[in-house]
């Protein structure tokens, strides 16, 4: 039961721009102005292994007060600072590992640290596996009489109640003590997943739309799939996908491993399912998702009209997958330094008030973000950070305009985090990714609505309103069909039928078929899709960032409408932080998801999007 934060990594699939460079710069030629300062978390690898000492030093002398958790209310909450002080410490250990190894992938010394703090987080496990099980030997009733009569207790009120939940998945302290020492090898999958994605696998050079050979990377792959130059567009999708094929078995192979462990731990912990194991925690019913899936697959028809549009648009005979990503609006030149995003940003943030654009400013002056790629620099984008300092952004920014809304997006994660740990205790200031995906998709949505009222170009309004179509593709039916390939494996899995290559392949394929509609290809290599997605390592995560698009779209709409306590409801949303669970959170904040009807009504905006797309390109 350690409390480690979520990492909060964006969708990173929307076009990015590269610079005209023929090799990624190191680490070490990047300007400081553009790092982030991981030395506001340790100021030398020194002060790190004091730490690191200290912990180890401390977790037998908290193992050895198993027994003594009955004793009285005191001794209770006694128990429960000394553990919430130690996780706060080991936390912010593995963390500066993991984000020190994340800014380069090829230091060794980063990776040899990670290691240890990944095994410390693992004896930690150990050393505190008897507190759960302890807990639950209390019976309910005493339990309550025991949080009601001592106010020291007050701050871990839902921490308790949320453990008393669990009675029937909680094993004995010996059994948990042995699941506990499975967590280092439990996570290999998605660590060598990571290492071959991250750091080993190699992408052959393509030449650009000026002829010039450019050596091929993820964020650059984005770029090249926007270019007007459909040759350059079908190239790098071949040699992206070709790239993944030549791995295809080690990461089936990986993936299967994943989910059988999944089998393992929710069979073990007398959950029906993995999917009912994995929903259990934000103690969210299966309806949520599956009204997901079934609302997005009776709107399928908006998503086909789309296609077609698209088609007409870019006047291709067919359209493919390699198609998708390229701006529908031609000769339009929206490039956009980091600077100026920043400007922008902050700008377009305004609606939610004067001390959350303060906050934003603080952190983007104050060390907080990491901007360009590197060489070993782990790809996509993400927010992260431990509870004793400000939060931190990862980001491989490139000067173009989608840029901008991933930088608004991860400052949506950041500045959820910055009011969760200044209103509540650590054990209470971490919010479930269920929600994490609120905070970011909402700056969005205000940042396309700013762009949308103050651009004069009408070709770059154009732009921005494909762009705000590409948001709904992909983070509601994209991440809707990846909810469902994860429900369909998993399923599978259970059943005792093999995940392998072409059985992953052939249902990736099909799903494509169904989301996209009749007026495009599906190339086959689009099949092997799923051997890229990292998300597919934290099973039944994706659903949450259509389910959280949804809720942004309802929050923000009474924002912009200058609704009396849209924004403090808000704030008050943001500040609460993992105190109570999502379900509630959001109801609290104005919007119930256990009901179909935020993702219907977000599906009838798409709509009319498409509609107004139809209109202003006369087709």
């Amino acid at each position: 039961m350690i409390i480690i934060s979520e990492r909060r990594m964006a969708d990173f699939q929307l076009p990015l721009l590269m610079e005209n460079v023929n090799k990624l710069r190191k680490r070490q030629d990047i300007d400081s102005g553009y790092k982030w300062n991981l030395g506001d978390m340790y100021h030398s690898l020194e002060k790190w292994e004091d730490d690191y000492r200290d912990i180890k030093k401390r977790l037998p002398s908290f193992a050895s007060l198993s027994g003594r958790l009955e004793e009285s209310p005191a001794m209770l909450g006694e128990i429960l600072d000394s553990y919430s002080s130690l996780m706060k410490k080991v936390e912010k250990l593995f963390i500066y590992a993991h984000m020190l190894k994340d800014q380069d992938n090829t230091n060794t010394d980063s990776q040899a640290i990670l290691d240890r703090a990944q095994s410390l987080v693992v004896e930690a496990e150990s050393h505190s596996s008897y507190l759960v099980p302890e807990i639950l030997k209390i019976k309910p009733g005493i339990l309550e009489d025991l949080i009601r009569s001592d106010t020291r207790l007050s701050d871990y009120t839902h921490y308790l109640k949320n453990i008393s939940r669990q009675r029937n998945h909680i094993l004995s302290h010996k059994e948990e003590k042995i699941l506990a020492l499975l967590g280092e090898m439990a996570a290999s999958s998605q660590l060598i997943f990571g290492m071959i994605d991250n750091a080993d696998i190699k992408f052959p050079a393509i030449k650009d739309s000026d002829g010039i050979s450019v050596e091929m990377t993820k964020g650059r792959y984005s770029k090249f799939m926007e270019s007007r130059d459909r040759r350059v567009r079908k190239d790098a999708f071949e040699a992206l996908y070709t790239t993944y094929k030549k791995q295809k078995n080690t990461i089936s192979s990986t993936l299967s491993s994943s989910i059988k462990k999944d089998l393992f731990f929710s069979k073990v912990r007398k959950y029906p399912s993995n999917i009912e194991a994995a929903l259990f925690d934000d103690n969210a019913p299966i309806s949520v998702y599956d009204n997901l899936i079934n609302a997005v697959s009776a709107n399928l028809d908006a998503m086909y009209r789309y296609m077609k549009l698209r088609k007409k648009a870019l006047k291709v005979k067919e359209l493919h997958m390699y198609d998708l990503y390229v701006p529908i609006v031609e000769d339009i030149d929206f490039k956009i330094t980091y600077e100026e995003s920043r400007k922008m940003v902050t700008k377009s943030l305004e609606p939610l008030g004067n001390s959350y654009t303060d906050a934003v400013k603080e952190g983007l002056d104050g060390g907080w973000v990491d901007v360009y790629e590197n060489k070993g620099k782990t790809s996509g984008a993400y927010s992260w950070g431990c509870y004793d300092t400000h939060p931190y952004i990862l980001m491989n920014y490139e000067n173009i305009i989608n840029h901008a809304f991933t930088l608004t997006h991860e400052l949506g994660h950041a500045m959820h985090t910055y009011y969760a740990n200044k209103n509540q205790p650590y054990i209470k200031a971490g919010y479930k990714i269920f929600v994490a995906e609120v905070a970011s998709i909402l700056n969005e949505i205000l940042l396309t609505d700013h762009l949308l009222k103050t651009l004069k170009d009408e070709k770059k309004k154009l732009y921005i309103l494909n762009h705000y179509l590409e948001q709904f593709r992909g983070t509601v039916y994209r991440q809707t069909m990846f909810a469902e390939f994860e429900k369909i494996i998993h399923n599978n899995s259970e059943n005792q039928i093999p995940l392998t290559v072409e059985s992953l392949s052939n249902i990736y394929h099909e799903l494509n078929i169904k989301y996209y509609g009749p007026d495009i290809v599906i190339d086959p290599l689009i099949d092997l899709e799923w051997a890229r997605i990292p998300h597919f390592y934290s099973s039944f995560y994706v659903y949450k960032y259509a389910i959280g698009f949804s809720t942004a779209a309802a929050l923000s709409e009474n924002i912009l409408r200058g609704n009396s306590d849209a924004v403090s409801k808000y704030i008050k949303f943001l500040s609460s932080g993992g105190s109570d669970y999502p379900i509630n959170l959001l109801k609290r904040a104005g919007v119930d998801v256990t009901s179909p009807e935020p993702v219907k009504n977000a599906l009838k905006i798409f709509s009319r999007l498409v509609d107004n797309m139809e209109q202003s390109l006369s087709l």
